[in-house]
C-alpha cells in the first residue's frame, strides 16, 4: 500500500517556480505622504463611472450600502484621534469609525439613491473624506469599504507614478 502512494506521489509533475525580478526593476515604497484607505487604495483614485460600477455591484448584491465621513486631521489614526479603553480590547480599531451621513441605506435597491447620497455627502463636505462601506446582513459581515471621495486639499497621499523609488 505504502508503494502504491509512494509510486503516485512521484509520478506528479513539479511546478517550476515563476522568475524572480531583476533586482534593477524591485521598487521601495515611500513611507512619507503616502497614506493609504481601504480596498482601492492602492489604484488611483476611482473615477465617477468607476464608483458608479462599485455601486451597481454593492446593490445587485443585495448589500446595504453606508456612507461615512471624517475631516482630514481626523481620518487617520493619531494619538488625538485614537480612544483607548484599557490595555487590551477585542475586536477594537484604533480610528476605524468615522461619521455616519444619515443611516445606512437598508433594503436599498436603486444605485441612483447611493451615488445621491454620495453626492450630497460631497456637497456637504467638500473639505472631507466619504467612504462607503457595505455590510451583507447574512453573514453579518462588513464585504467592501472604498474612499468615494478625497478632499482636494489632501496633501498627505502620492499619487500612484510617485508611491515608489
Amino acid at each position: 500500500m505504502a508503494l502504491a502512494i509512494k509510486s503516485a506521489a512521484a509520478q506528479v509533475a513539479c511546478v517550476k517556480a515563476a522568475p524572480v525580478a531583476k533586482a534593477n526593476r524591485m521598487m521601495v515604497w515611500r513611507p512619507d505622504n503616502n497614506k493609504m484607505f481601504e480596498t482601492f487604495s492602492y489604484l488611483p483614485p476611482l473615477s465617477d463611472d468607476q464608483i458608479a460600477r462599485q455601486v451597481d455591484y454593492i446593490v445587485n448584491n443585495g448589500y446595504t450600502p453606508c456612507l461615512e465621513f471624517s475631516m482630514p486631521e481626523d481620518a487617520y489614526v493619531s494619538s488625538g484621534s485614537s480612544i483607548r479603553f484599557g490595555a487590551v480590547s477585542a475586536n477594537y480599531f484604533d480610528n476605524r469609525y468615522w461619521t455616519m451621513w444619515k443611516l445606512p441605506m437598508f433594503g436599498c435597491s436603486d444605485p441612483v439613491q447611493v451615488l445621491r447620497e454620495i453626492d450630497n455627502a460631497t456637497k456637504a463636505f467638500p473639505n472631507a473624506y466619504i467612504r462607503m462601506s457595505a455590510f451583507d446582513a447574512n453573514r453579518q459581515v462588513q464585504v467592501a469599504s472604498m474612499l468615494v471621495h478625497r478632499p482636494s486639499s489632501a496633501k498627505e497621499w502620492r499619487p500612484v507614478n510617485q508611491r515608489q523609488v
